[in-house]
């Protein structure tokens, strides 16, 4: 299983990959530079990958989970809430490719501004 390392500010965790085929496509894209956006509990930023909407896309995501937005060719992080969401589980505005999951407290990424530099690289 593949592994990345996200850094946000002073927020660095890594994440394990699943083998999907959107998760293949941003590997072989690292390293990635961007500017992230909040969407409550949610950082997300376009990247350059394209990939369709998998037959595993969903909305509704565990806490710590990553993913693609395929309308935007986005990178998402999920640690909570999101204004789409009905409680206290994240929910995506529209179906994403999971891409894998965080190792460690997701919830860090909380206190990341919108507006901080990503990167996301290879481990």
């Amino acid at each position: 299983m593949a592994r990345i390392r996200i850094t946000a500010g002073k927020v660095s965790l890594e994440a394990e990959l699943n083998t999907s085929t959107t998760a293949k496509r941003l590997l072989a894209a690292l390293p990635i530079e961007g500017r992230g956006n909040r969407w409550g509990d949610e950082i997300y930023f376009s990247i350059p990958v394209s990939a369709n909407e998998e037959s595993g896309a969903r909305a509704d995501m565990a806490v710590g989970e990553i993913a693609y937005w395929p309308p935007g060719s986005a990178f998402c992080i999920f640690w909570g809430p999101t204004p789409a969401s009905d409680g206290d589980e994240p929910r995506a505005a529209s179906p994403v490719n999971p891409l894998g999951k965080l190792v460690g407290d997701a919830t860090l990424f909380g206190d990341v501004p919108g507006g901080t530099k990503v990167r996301i690289e290879a481990v």
